[in-house]
């Protein structure tokens, strides 16, 4: 598959990289590396990302775009971003093709998992 033209990269805003680095580590196996004290890269395993120091937050409320992850098991992940500190902000919901809830990560910015 080419690289052309497709999504490199995503870079999220954080203010406390510690909490964000272990949320996201815990919760979804990413790997981290600082590059400075105002930004941090990640890795998902396929995918690259970075978190750049900014007291702001994504969020569809205020028109962000929405990064979804996909889960097997919905109820299994829900539990995980509980347990390791995420916000759940709206429960579990079916839409055509599928169920899906949104989530915040510890500094704020929102997430959704969805699944088929």
């Amino acid at each position: 598959m080419s690289r052309n033209l497709s999504i490199n990269y995503i870079e999220l805003p954080a203010n406390d990289f510690d909490k964000v680095k272990q949320f996201f580590a815990s919760t979804f196996g990413w790997t981290f590396q600082d590059y400075g004290q105002d930004y941090c890269a990640f890795n998902d395993g396929g995918f690259d990302g970075g978190f750049y120091r900014s007291e702001k937050v994504a969020s569809t409320e205020t028109g962000s775009a929405l990064i979804v992850f996909y889960a097997d098991n919905l109820e299994e992940i829900l539990e995980t971003i509980k347990h390791n500190g995420g916000r759940i902000v709206k429960t579990i919901f079916s839409f055509p093709g599928g169920r899906r809830f949104h989530f915040l990560d510890p500094h704020g910015n929102e997430y959704a998992v969805w699944s088929e």
